[in-house]
């Protein structure tokens, strides 16, 4: 498997300082590595915005991002143009 097919592999080689910034969610499913990958470009987005980008379906959008949360690598915050959504966000 290359740096290509690998969604969480860096391109860059490791520091040897514990930067590997993906470790967090190695062990993951692939769906939440490709929200995670979806997430690191863009600023912050919603679960129906994130469901469009990564062409999964909403559910699993939301069992990816109740992962990632758990393993603290997204937050979220209550949306500013509809208080009724979350906006989720990239913390690795």
């Amino acid at each position: 498997m290359s740096v290509h097919d690998d969604p969480t592999a860096s391109a860059e080689p490791a520091t040897g300082d514990g930067a590997d910034r993906w470790a967090a969610i190695r062990g993951l499913p692939p769906s939440s590595k490709l929200v995670a990958k979806t997430l690191d470009h863009h600023d912050s987005l919603t679960q129906s915005e994130l469901a469009e980008e990564t062409l999964l379906s909403t559910r699993t959008v939301r069992e990816a991002v109740s992962r990632l949360e758990a393993a603290d690598a997204v937050d979220s915050r209550v949306s500013f143009r509809d208080a009724r959504k979350q906006l989720y966000s990239l913390t690795i």
